[in-house]
């Protein structure tokens, strides 16, 4: 199944990677899919702490910062780490359907 999903170094999280249509997945492979995203979208919450432990930190160092170069750089750290948060959110929402349909 790990051939199924794809691991996103930026996200921290492996995303689905698939390359048939849905219905062209036998029930039994539909249903590993799912058991696996849902292992991983269980886990995207605690990814999303871990970030903004990392984005608190920076904007600690940010606020004691004086050289405006290295401010920059933590603004641009923060921004980004910010940027990876809503993509996971949006992971993680987007595909609460799938998670819907392991319970019918």
């Amino acid at each position: 199944m790990r051939e199924l999903f794809t691991n996103d170094e930026r996200l921290g999280i492996p995303i689905p990677d698939l390359n048939l249509e849905w219905d062209e997945y036998t029930k039994g492979e539909q249903q590993q899919i799912l058991v696996q995203w849902e292992n991983i979208r269980g886990s995207i919450p605690d990814r999303i702490k871990e970030l903004e432990s990392t984005i608190n930190r920076k904007q600690v160092q940010l606020s004691d910062e004086s050289n405006f170069t290295k401010s920059c750089q933590l603004n641009s750290e923060i921004a980004e780490l910010a940027s990876i948060i809503n993509d996971l959110w949006l992971w993680y929402r987007t595909n609460q359907g799938v998670s819907e349909k392991m319970h019918n």
